[in-house]
């Protein structure tokens, strides 16, 4: 059988799929919304009459492949990824993450794994390789498979609620004073974060703090940490929960990397650990009759961390897999960068000196000159990841750098103490990150093992993708360029 013939006839899908009728039924779901994930992070899809459910169960919608690359033109005027001749995918809804939508409770949402046509000359209901959460899906399993371990990761989303204007363009500002952690500018944006957490609660997102950051109107909430899917799943529910908020307050929710220079940008750092082991618990977060299937309110707890120190070897550093895990992370650091960072703008965080962002690719504790630092026992913050960054390629860039560490057991030497800076100065030899997005391109073509997160068809979509992005910015003629250049002579 095709990969899509068995995702379909899977174990225990047809009750999940009479569970969703039950909750389509129950909760008065009159459309559904067809989810998946582009290559860069966007939400993609159809939308359904919930009448047709099971149909659209069993046998899927059809859309341009081109949508997996947001169906945009290329500076040529060519589609990316796919021409107009290209067969259609197939869009399979994945039950257990039927959730409503607490803004229009008539509607609900649910995630879909695409696949090839069934009519294809070549490997006809086959995975679609640019299916990124598709692939996470698969990269996951191998990983939990062949070391019986999970990652889990918690996200640390950072973004801007900015005023507009009558036209609908920002007008520069943000809806607050960019004063970090000052309680008072978070209570200013009180009615947006409260709503914001209504509706992250309804759609099973356990939000468990959140501050005022440094830049105007920039908010962080974070919620719970789960297995890197579930994760990434919450943080696309999160960005589409933000957008609806903003439409409520005619505000714009902004992940754009770097809006403005002088202050600080939006970062993403992303934790990560190695999990023996625990158990799927439901959290209902408040919500009784739950609105939606149970597992979207589901989060593996318990366990035995991998990333905790082993007292007979050291007190304080990671056990041998959190240190041969932070290796395989800094051994790719640089290919890594072009999806932590992956827009031209995204290098303006790097590029702004004085806001912490991290350059340099080494650990330390506690330490924010570094790209990776022990931010807590029992796990790692990745911090060269902004909140442009999609979320399915970056978890599986991680996975397959901590398998590289883990399968060659690579050391990632001695912990930095000092600030980055001062020990550079003082003769510390440390390799910078790439700094502009053509080279991180270069860096992730160059680097077969995080090439790996990218397999096939995605690798073709997304270099197509971005190497059009860095060609469309140095072919622009900006504002810069004029201040700079227009009086230049004689």
């Amino acid at each position: 059988m095709s990969d899509l013939e068995n995702f379909v006839n899977q174990a225990g899908r047809d009750k999940l799929v009479k569970d969703v009728r039950k909750k389509i039924n129950e909760l008065g779901i009159t459309y559904i919304y067809y989810q998946f994930i582009s290559v860069t992070g966007r939400i993609v899809g159809k939308g359904v009459p919930a009448d047709h459910w099971e149909n659209i169960a069993a046998k899927g919608f059809q859309l341009v492949y081109g949508a997996t690359a947001n169906l945009f033109i290329d500076r040529h005027g060519d589609y990316i990824g796919y021409g107009p001749e290209a067969s259609e995918l197939v869009g399979l809804p994945e039950p257990d993450t039927f959730v409503q939508l607490p803004w229009d409770k008539r509607v609900a949402r649910v995630f879909c794994t695409c696949f090839r046509n069934r009519e294809e000359d070549e490997n006809p209901g086959g995975h679609l390789t640019s299916d990124c959460r598709g692939n996470l899906k698969i990269f996951q399993d191998e990983f939990n498979a062949k070391h019986g371990m999970q990652m889990r990761a918690g996200t640390e989303p950072e973004m801007m609620w900015l005023t507009k204007k009558d036209n609908g363009e920002p007008t520069g500002d943000g809806f607050s004073r960019p004063y970090c952690y000052h309680i008072d500018q978070f209570e200013s944006l009180r009615p947006v974060y409260m709503k914001v957490i209504e509706y992250s609660r309804a759609m099973g997102l356990d939000v468990i703090q959140g501050d005022h950051e440094d830049a105007p109107g920039q908010l962080e909430l974070n919620f719970m940490y789960d297995e890197v899917l579930r994760n990434a799943d919450r943080l696309t529910t999160y960005r589409q929960i933000c957008a609806q908020v903003a439409r409520e307050f005619n505000l714009i929710a902004c992940f754009m990397s770097k809006p403005f220079m002088g202050v600080s940008a939006n970062g993403c750092h992303t934790n990560v650990s190695l999990w023996k082991g625990g158990d799927l618990k439901s959290t209902p977060i408040g919500n009784n009759p739950l609105p939606g299937m149970d597992q979207v309110f589901t989060h593996i707890s318990g366990g035995e961390n991998m990333f905790m120190p082993d007292p007979s070897i050291d007190p304080v550093k990671p056990g041998p897999v959190g240190l041969q895990s932070i290796a395989g992370l800094l051994m790719h650091l640089p290919a890594l960068t072009c999806l932590g960072s992956p827009t031209v703008n995204s290098y303006r965080r790097l590029w702004d000196t004085g806001f912490w962002a991290p350059v340099y690719a080494d650990w330390g504790y506690q330490n924010r000159t570094c790209s990776v630092r022990v931010s807590a026992p029992g796990r790692v913050e990745y911090r060269s990841v902004d909140s442009t960054h999609n979320p399915y390629l970056m978890g599986a860039g991680i996975l397959k750098a901590f398998d590289d560490g883990l399968e060659k057991k690579l050391d990632p030497g001695e912990p930095e103490k000092q600030n980055i800076y001062e020990a550079m100065k003082a003769g510390k030899k440390v390799q910078k990150l790439p700094l502009t997005l053509g080279e991180a391109l270069d860096r992730l073509e160059n680097d077969d093992v995080v090439r790996g997160a990218l397999p096939d068809e995605m690798l073709r979509v997304f270099m197509h993708y971005k190497r059009d992005e860095w060609e469309k910015f140095l072919s622009a003629v900006t504002q810069w360029d004029v201040d700079t250049y227009l009086d230049i002579l004689p």
